[in-house]
C-alpha cells in the first residue's frame, strides 16, 4: 500500500530516542534522503511557481491555490479509475494513461485557477480594494472548494448521478486512491547506497522541463514580457497597450497549469489523496515560494529543492513526526538572515 497523502517517504525513520543512532541513519541512508528529498522539493517547487506567479503580477497571496492543486489530484485519480489497470503494476504499463491524467491534471487546475479569479478576485482586483480584503476572499475560496470536493456525493444526488458516479463520489471525506491502480517503482542505477527509480527520475524531469518551460515563457515571450510589465508597473502598462485583465488570468491560469502537473507527479508518487490534501502541501510551497524570494520563479525551485531535502534530512534527525516543524523553522532562520528571500528577486524587477 502507498503511504497516506502527505506523509514522508518511508526512508525517513521515526525518532527511536537514540540520537546517535539517528545521525548514523542520516549517513547511512544520504543518497536516499537527498534523492527523495529533491524529487519531493520538485513537487514543492511546482506549487509554488502558483504563489510566486500570482504575487508577483498582483502582490496577492493566494491561499485558494492550495485547492487548485487538490483538484489537479482528484482529477488524476479520476482518470485511473477510469482508464487504468486497476491492479499493481510498473511504469512502463501505465505511461499512456499517465500522459493522459498529466494532460487531464493541468486542465483541471487550470480551470479552477480560472474559476478562482473570476469569482474571487476580479471584482476586487478591479476596484482596487485592500490587501487584507483580498486575503479573506482568498480564504474563503480556499474554505469553499475544499468543501466543494467534501460533498460531491450530495452534489451528484442533486443531479441524479450518485449511482452512476459512485466510483468518483462514493466516501468523498476518506482518503481516495487510484481505482486500485498502484505504479510500483522500478530500480534503474544506483547513486551511494540507494538505487535511483524510474519515479525517482520521471517526477524530477517533469517537475524541471515545466519549470524551466515557465521562465523561458516569462522571460522570452510576448505575454510573458507583459506579465513583467503589469508586474513592474500596472499604469504604465495600460498605456503601452498590454490588456492587464488578461494577464492577470494568464497568471492564474499558468499557476494553475503548474499545480496540475504538480498534482499528477504527487499522485504518481504517493497514489492517494483527499479534500484537505492541500493544506500542509500548499503552506509548505508558500515556504518554499517565500524562502527562495516571493515573486521570484528561479526563486521557488531553488526554495522547493531546499525544502524538500532539509525535511527529508531534518526527518532523519528528529523524528519524521517534527517533519513539518523542521519546514518552518528552516523558513524563519532564512528569513531572519535575508528577509527577502534567498534570491529576493521580484517579478516586475526579472532580467529581459
Amino acid at each position: 500500500m502507498p503511504p497516506a497523502a502527505g506523509t514522508p517517504d518511508d526512508a525517513v525513520r521515526p525518532d527511536t530516542g537514540d540520537r546517535g543512532s539517528l545521525v548514523d541513519d542520516l549517513i547511512h541512508s544520504f543518497f536516499a534522503l537527498t534523492i527523495q528529498g529533491i524529487a519531493l522539493g520538485a513537487v514543492y517547487a511546482l506549487i509554488a511557481l502558483g504563489y510566486t506567479l500570482v504575487y508577483g503580477v498582483l502582490r496577492l497571496i493566494n491561499f485558494a491555490h492550495s485547492e487548485v492543486f487538490m483538484y489537479g489530484t482528484f482529477a488524476t485519480a479520476w482518470i485511473f479509475v477510469l482508464i487504468g489497470p486497476g491492479k499493481d503494476t510498473h511504469l512502463g504499463n501505465v505511461v499512456g494513461v499517465l500522459i493522459v491524467a498529466f494532460v487531464a491534471s493541468m486542465i483541471m487546475s487550470g480551470l479552477i485557477a480560472l474559476v478562482v479569479e473570476r469569482i474571487a478576485y476580479r471584482r476586487l482586483i478591479r476596484n482596487r480594494a485592500p490587501s487584507l480584503i483580498m486575503l479573506i476572499s482568498a480564504i474563503g475560496a480556499s474554505i469553499t472548494l475544499s468543501e466543494l470536493m467534501g460533498q460531491r456525493a450530495a452534489i451528484s444526488d442533486w443531479f441524479g448521478l450518485r449511482d452512476n458516479l459512485s466510483d468518483y463520489v462514493s466516501h468523498p471525506r476518506d482518503t481516495y486512491g487510484m481505482g486500485g491502480t498502484t505504479v510500483n517503482p522500478t530500480q534503474l542505477f544506483k547513486i551511494g547506497d540507494y538505487r535511483i527509480t524510474d519515479i525517482d527520475i520521471v517526477v524530477i524531469v517533469a517537475a524541471i522541463l515545466m519549470m524551466v518551460g515557465l521562465d523561458f515563457f516569462v522571460r522570452k515571450t510576448k505575454f510573458g514580457r507583459g506579465m513583467r510589465a503589469v508586474a513592474q508597473d500596472p499604469e504604465s502598462a495600460a498605456l503601452m497597450g498590454v490588456n492587464s485583465q488578461r494577464i492577470v488570468q494568464l497568471t492564474f491560469l499558468l499557476g494553475g497549469i503548474m499545480a496540475g502537473a504538480a498534482a499528477c507527479l504527487y499522485m504518481l508518487r504517493i497514489g492517494v489523496t483527499k479534500p484537505n490534501v492541500g493544506f500542509i502541501l500548499g503552506l509548505k510551497a508558500f515556504t518554499a515560494a517565500v524562502m527562495g524570494g516571493i515573486g521570484n520563479l528561479r526563486g521557488a525551485l531553488l526554495g522547493g529543492l531546499i525544502l524538500g531535502v532539509a525535511e527529508n534530512y531534518g526527518s532523519a534527525l528528529v523524528g519524521t513526526q517534527w517533519k513539518d516543524a523542521v519546514a518552518f523553522v528552516l523558513l524563519i532562520l532564512i528569513l531572519l538572515v535575508r528577509p527577502s528571500g534567498i534570491l529576493g528577486e521580484v517579478l516586475g524587477k526579472a532580467r529581459a
